[in-house]
């Protein structure tokens, strides 16, 4: 016997879960026999256990020879039958507990700079200060402690001016801690001024607070509806 592979896949490729595997048996004499392996996009029916081929449309005789010596015949073997042969097999709870962990770990995947360490404050625009100016940032001033202890406006100020850095995200997490939500259409925050009018599973609709970043202040709004699709609502750990 002798296995050579389809052209279209190429040298040493091997087919993969989501591509059926077609099978072609070829006989020209009762001793001598070719099979050749190739991808088919198409659905088939798996390899029979007995060793005949199913739904082929091929006549055999009752010792489940060929009747004809040159006929060809296919069938498609089904992807899952590659690697389990004997079919699917119930995952013990061990491998049921360990394939839990690594979904978990597919989608919190660490990002690169949960390993830099922390460097120190670089300004951007470094100009000298007279001696009496703080020449050096307040100690722990990369804390949430010292977030919590902002004015309101010092939060916005570092939201919208230090963009994409640590303490971007921690003015975020204080001003959500103070009921202050960031509306992703408008880029503003919103606070209740009052209990909504109503609220539905889609929006509310009440008077709010919001902060103004354009002239720097903030504004009352009566009658803001307040859909829940453009509620920047990550929970920020």
């Amino acid at each position: 016997q002798q296995q050579q592979q389809h052209s279209s896949l190429g040298p040493r490729s091997t087919p993969t879960l989501s591509t059926p595997l077609t099978v072609s048996t070829v006989t020209t004499s009762s001793l001598t026999s070719e099979y050749t392996s190739s991808t088919r996009t198409s659905g088939g029916l798996p390899f029979s256990t007995s060793g005949l081929f199913d739904g082929t449309g091929v006549q055999r005789d009752e010792t489940g020879s060929l009747n004809n010596n040159n006929t060809t015949t296919e069938t498609v073997i089904q992807p899952v039958l590659g690697v389990a042969p004997l079919g699917r097999v119930q995952l013990s709870k061990e491998q049921g507990y360990q394939q839990v962990m690594v979904d978990s770990a597919f989608h919190h995947l660490p990002h690169p700079s949960d390993s830099e360490k922390l460097r120190s404050h670089l300004p951007r625009n470094p100009c000298p200060t007279p001696p009496f100016y703080p020449q050096l940032p307040p100690p722990h001033h990369d804390t949430m402690e010292f977030f919590n202890r902002l004015s309101t406006e010092s939060l916005f100020f570092i939201f919208y001016y230090l963009e994409g850095t640590k303490a971007q995200y921690m003015a975020a997490k204080a001003l959500k801690k103070q009921s202050w939500r960031f509306h992703t259409k408008y880029m503003m925050w919103f606070q209740r001024h009052e209990e909504p009018k109503t609220i539905t599973d889609e929006f509310e609709q009440g008077t709010y607070i919001y902060f103004d970043y354009e002239k720097w202040g903030q504004r009352k709004k009566e009658g803001f509806t307040f859909e829940y699709r453009y509620l920047e609502d990550r929970d920020l750990q």
